[in-house]
């Protein structure tokens, strides 16, 4: 006697492996690219009223360091530098966020903890 699987059964879940391993597939290409976009685009921070503005690419190099004269002051040297890494820092936090709000928006907001 041969045993008679319900309509639709036996091909069901290898089918359905396949189909989410090749969403997963669409998804991390997608994270790529996202990346890879992210890494050429530029990201901007000022400090002390735009006295000091530093730029960074994705990749959190700097870009550009632009400090106006009037806030270099030979006797107050640590006001420079705490101007320069709020600066920076500002721009990586745009950074972070502009890649937390367009991964969210690739993902349907699902995270990928180690993706991202």
């Amino acid at each position: 006697m041969k045993a008679r699987l319900p309509q639709g059964m036996g091909k069901g879940p290898s089918n359905n492996m396949n189909q989410m391993l090749k969403q997963a597939q669409q998804m991390q290409d997608k994270i790529t690219e996202l990346q890879a976009d992210l890494e050429q685009r530029e990201f901007t921070g000022t400090a002390g009223g735009g006295v000091v503005e530093v730029v960074i690419n994705g990749k959190r190099n700097v870009l550009k360091l632009n400090i106006k004269p009037e806030v270099v002051d030979p006797n107050d040297v640590e006001m420079l530098q705490d101007l320069i890494m709020s600066a920076f820092n500002q721009a990586v936090e745009t950074l972070d966020k502009t890649s937390d709000e367009e991964m969210k928006q690739l993902t349907g907001g699902v995270s990928f903890p180690g993706l991202f």
